[in-house]
C-alpha cells in the first residue's frame, strides 16, 4: 500500500483518469519521496512519471501552484520534463518520463559535473519570472519555518522541549527557539549579506540535490521545482554545495563556472554566507519534517543534527 493511505485500486483510479491514451496500464511505484509518492507508469507504450502528494507536506514551504507555472517554463527551456497534466490543488503531476541517471556523490564532485551543474543553474535563472511571483529570502525561508515549528510547537500538548522521542529534536515545542547559541551567528551572517552589493532577483529552483536531477543523454534535467522562487542567483549555487558537501575546493568551481570567470571577494563571501544561511534553513525544514516521525523522519533528524555541528564549526 503506498505510503500517502491510497489502496491500489485507488491509485489505477488515479493514473487512469491522468495518463492519456487507453488500454492497461503498468505501474511501478519509484518510491517515497519526503512530501511526493512518484511512480512510472507505461500506457500505450508510452513512459510517464506520476506523482501524487505525501500528506507529510503540510507546512513544508511547498507551492503546487507556483510550480506549475514555473515548471512550464523549464519544460520549455529543455530542463525540466514535459508536463502532460499539472493538477496544484489536488498536488498531482504527471510528465514524460525522463531518462538518466542519478549520480553518485563521487559524481557530484567531478569537475566536469560542477561545471554541467552550473551551467544548468544559469539556464534556470534565464527563464522568465512569471506573473505573480513568489518571492523569498533566507530570511524569508526562516521567518516562514520558524512560525511553522511554533505551530507545531503550540499543538505538542505536554511533549518536553527537546526531547527527540517526542518529536521535538530541536526543543522548539512551546514556543523555544532552537540552537540559542546559533542565534548571535544566524544575525552577523544576515547583517554581514546585508552589507554585500546587492545581485539581480532571479528564478530559482532552491531544491537542487542529485535525487531531483537526471543526467541523461540530452543533458541534465531537473524533478521537483515545488519550492521555486524569485531569489537572487547564488541561493541555488548555496543548495547544491550545502545539499552535496561540497569542499571548499569544488565550492570555488561551482561559482567560477556560474560566472565564467574567477569570482570577485564579495562574490566567494556572499556564497559562504548564503550557504551557512542555507545550512540554517534546512535544519528548520528538517526539524519541522523530523517532528512528523517514522523512519524517515529519524533519518531526517539526524541529517539535521550533522548539519547543525556544521554551522557552529563555521565561523
Amino acid at each position: 500500500m503506498p505510503r500517502s493511505g491510497l489502496l491500489n485500486r485507488d491509485l489505477e483510479a488515479i493514473a487512469r483518469s491522468y495518463v492519456p491514451g487507453s488500454g492497461a496500464l503498468s505501474i511501478e511505484r519509484l518510491g517515497s519521496g519526503l512530501v511526493n509518492e512518484s511512480y512510472r507508469v507505461v500506457r500505450a507504450g508510452r513512459c510517464y512519471s506520476l506523482r501524487i502528494p505525501s500528506p507529510r507536506g503540510e507546512d513544508l514551504g511547498l507551492d503546487r501552484v507556483w510550480e506549475c507555472r514555473v515548471l512550464a517554463l523549464a519544460a520549455a527551456a529543455g530542463i525540466a520534463p514535459v508536463i502532460e497534466r499539472c493538477e496544484p490543488l489536488e498536488g498531482v503531476l504527471l510528465t514524460r518520463w525522463s531518462d538518466g541517471l542519478i549520480w553518485t556523490r563521487e559524481q557530484v564532485r567531478e569537475s566536469a559535473n560542477i561545471r554541467a551543474v552550473a551551467l544548468l543553474v544559469r539556464s534556470i535563472h534565464d527563464l522568465a519570472i512569471p506573473e505573480a511571483p513568489r518571492l523569498m529570502s533566507a530570511a524569508s525561508w526562516i521567518s516562514y519555518y520558524r512560525a511553522a515549528l511554533e505551530r507545531r510547537g503550540s499543538m505538542a500538548g505536554d511533549a518536553a522541549p527537546g526531547d527527540p522521542a517526542a518529536g521535538d529534536p530541536a526543543g522548539v515545542a512551546k514556543g523555544r527557539r532552537p540552537w540559542p547559541e546559533l542565534e548571535g551567528r544566524l544575525a552577523a551572517r544576515s547583517a554581514a549579506l546585508a552589507a554585500l552589493p546587492s545581485a539581480p532577483a532571479v528564478l530559482c529552483h532552491s531544491d537542487l540535490h542529485v535525487e531531483n536531477l537526471v543526467a541523461g543523454a540530452g543533458g541534465l534535467t531537473l524533478l521537483d521545482w515545488e519550492y521555486a522562487h524569485v531569489s537572487e542567483p547564488l541561493w541555488d549555487l548555496a543548495g547544491w554545495n550545502c545539499n552535496n558537501d561540497l569542499t571548499a575546493e569544488a565550492r570555488h568551481l561551482l561559482l567560477a563556472s556560474y560566472l565564467g570567470r574567477a569570482p570577485r571577494e564579495e562574490e566567494a563571501a556572499r556564497l559562504d554566507h548564503l550557504a551557512w544561511l542555507y545550512d540554517y534553513v534546512c535544519v528548520l525544514w528538517s526539524e519541522l519534517f523530523a517532528g512528523r516521525g517514522g523512519a524517515e523522519g529519524r533519518g531526517v533528524a539526524a541529517r539535521a543534527r550533522a548539519l547543525v555541528e556544521r554551522l557552529r564549526a563555521s565561523a
